[in-house]
């Protein structure tokens, strides 16, 4: 039988000890060896910050390693490198700037910390010549922020976008496949562990939006932040709507982007229509995708699961080891100051759109709404009517359109004596 592998010891201090934390500290003791004999790094959970000591965790951790003292776990001297899984602004922001300037790398997968101020621990940890990484903070097991931060550091990229919320997808999967309701799709998503009691976060666009705003950062070299990031949820999407965009050959995600418009970048979440060609159509149930498109590399797809304990814990893992092994070589992998992002208007955004109208059914209507469409310049490329008794439901997809003009369109519509509604309006992929 062989020995097990002796590497360098790198002593982990570990605050929150949930089901990433916990999944971690299980990881890093079934990898041990095979880690050492790849890396020669040996890692040891040392210590573990929580809120009470009293719960039996049952995470192979010494004896004595659990403590309520986060700060203490911090600052103590023989702790190596800090993994911050406990989430929130705020102990953590507190606790991972003092890490950083006491010369400790930090690994977080900390999404809402770093989409509100990512840029300031990104220059305090430059300024200390330590790693802060972060690569679970988004989509996962998906290693998207290696990839923008290394793979695609010289590349002039122009958009990134995908399904960044696992718990969404589940919902609109079940929608769509098995003609759930919303609500029941939702209540299967809870019951399985998806979404929390208050699913707010995930199905109003949320979650999504912090991940984002962390891609785009990194993307296109700028600070952004969450309140720059347009937001729509789920929560308003129809059977009615899951059924037209079928009957259209298209599927409904909700979609997080980031994209260039010359000099500036938008950022935004919604629900969007997107063609059953394209490779984000067959991304389903919880998992997440994330899709690069550049100048010279076109187009780069990640697939994986974007959540849970054990593949989230994985991400971090690989954070780990990268920021121990730079720093035994005694180099980092710096982010450097970010400017200030100059943020795009929503109301400049230029995409197709799919609309559903509820006119009165007789002669001329079509007309009038369609006269609508051109005196706000927005083209219409396919529309399908079905009737509804004493009226009919118009379905329409744009070309490209402004928002603006988009909008404007809307107000006046709602403002026709023949049409009875609204209804959903969905942005949409392609022309």
């Amino acid at each position: 039988m062989e020995a097990p592998s002796t590497g360098t010891p790198v002593r982990v201090g570990l605050l929150g000890c949930g089901n990433v934390g916990a999944a971690l500290a299980v990881l890093i003791d079934e990898q041990r060896d095979d880690v050492a004999r790849r890396t020669g790094l040996s890692f040891q959970v040392v210590s573990v910050a929580v809120r009470d000591t009293s719960i039996d965790r049952g995470v192979p951790v010494p004896d004595g390693a659990f403590t309520t003292d986060a700060a203490a776990v911090v600052a103590d001297p023989d702790i190596d490198v800090v993994v911050e899984v406990m989430g929130g602004i705020e102990p953590a922001r507190t606790l991972i700037v003092a890490a950083l300037e006491n010369g400790k790398p930090v690994v977080t997968a900390n999404k809402e910390l770093l989409a509100n101020h990512g840029a300031e621990l990104y220059s305090i940890a430059e300024a200390a010549g330590v790693d802060l990484l972060f690569e679970a903070a988004v989509a996962g097991a998906i290693p998207i922020m290696r990839l923008l931060r290394e793979s695609f550091a010289g590349e002039p990229i122009t958009r990134v976008m995908g399904i960044i919320n696992g718990t969404t997808n589940f919902i609109l999967t079940k929608m769509s496949g098995e003609g759930t309701s919303y609500a029941d799709a939702l209540a299967e998503a809870q019951d399985l562990g998806y979404a929390e009691a208050d699913p707010t976060a995930d199905v109003e666009g949320h979650d999504a939006g912090a991940k984002i705003a962390i891609i785009a950062t990194l993307a296109f070299g700028a600070e952004v932040v969450a309140d720059d990031v347009y937001l729509e949820g789920i929560s308003g999407v129809t059977a009615a709507d899951i059924e037209a965009a079928a009957h259209l050959d298209h599927c409904i995600k909700l979609l997080g982007v980031a994209e260039r418009r010359g000099d500036e970048i938008g950022v935004r979440v919604h629900p969007t229509l997107v063609p059953n060609g394209h490779p984000l159509a067959a991304v389903n149930d919880s998992f997440n995708a994330v899709f690069v498109e550049g100048d010279a590399v076109g187009e780069v797809m990640l697939y994986g699961r974007g959540a849970g304990g054990r593949p989230t814990a994985s991400a971090v893992f690989g954070d780990l080891i990268d920021a121990a092994g730079n720093s035994a070589r005694g180099h980092g992998a710096p982010i450097g100051s970010l400017e200030r992002a100059r943020i795009s208007p929503m109301a400049d955004l230029e995409t197709a759109y799919y609309l559903a109208i509820d006119v009165d059914d007789r002669p001329g209507v079509l007309a009038t709404v369609a006269a609508v469409f051109g005196e706000h310049n927005v083209s219409i490329r396919s529309m399908e009517q079905s009737g509804l008794g004493g009226e009919a439901r118009l379905v329409f997809i744009t070309h490209r359109a402004r928002e603006s003009d988009l909008q404007a369109t809307l107000h006046d519509l709602r403002g026709l004596d023949a049409v009875r509604s609204v209804g959903s309006v969905l942005r949409a992929l392609g022309d």
